[in-house]
């Protein structure tokens, strides 16, 4: 596949899988920043804010706890670090079921994610969707709950969110009850429904 863009800002991976992945990419202009595993070392907090003040970063880490765990240890250095997700199934190993990893991803799905990067608001205010609504909208305690979650995150460039996470990532990336219901009725069982 043939790609003529590259992000402009540095892109803060797990490891040198990631990177490596990411040159076959973009080629050896692509610039990262490698956390090498889920305690960003203190050395790297400066390197860190300094790509973001000058470049902008991209936090795009695995989907995974431990890639999770690393986006919010970044986030909290960088608030407005705009923020890439790969669905599980995009980042999986065709040879080994558990692992799950940006290197084991199709440069066509690496391209998609950066290129439709979430983000977060966290300096504005604005009014989280309360659970009673998320309820009434089945995306949480309902039967297709996750598959309808899935379904947002995908739309809305979420990364994975279970019911907990769902109406914290909604108010950060600031996505409106109007904006889950508009998406929603594209979701494939809402045919279905009465």
């Amino acid at each position: 596949m043939e790609n003529n863009w590259t992000p402009k800002e540095v892109i803060v991976v797990e490891g040198r899988d990631d990177t490596k992945r990411l040159i076959e990419t973009f080629g050896p202009t692509i610039k990262t920043i490698e956390t090498n595993g889920s305690a960003v070392s203190r050395s790297l907090i400066p390197q860190i804010q300094r790509a973001a003040e000058q470049f902008g970063i991209i936090i795009f880490t695995d989907p995974d706890f431990q890639g999770e765990r690393i986006r919010r240890i970044v986030t909290d250095m960088v608030p407005d670090a705009k923020q890439a997700y790969l669905l599980p199934e995009e980042a999986k190993n065709q040879h080994k079921q558990a692992s799950l990893g940006v290197e084991h991803a199709s440069g066509e799905s690496i391209i998609k994610a950066l290129k439709n990067v979430a983000t977060p608001n966290p300096n504005d205010t604005f009014e989280e969707i309360p659970q009673a609504t998320l309820i009434k909208l089945k995306l949480i305690g309902h039967p297709d709950s996750k598959e309808r979650r899935a379904f947002l995150a995908s739309k809305f460039q979420l990364g994975h969110v279970n019911g907990k996470q769902l109406q914290k990532k909604l108010s950060l990336y600031q996505i409106s009850e109007a904006d889950i219901i508009e998406q929603l009725k594209k979701w494939k069982g809402a045919s279905n429904e009465s």
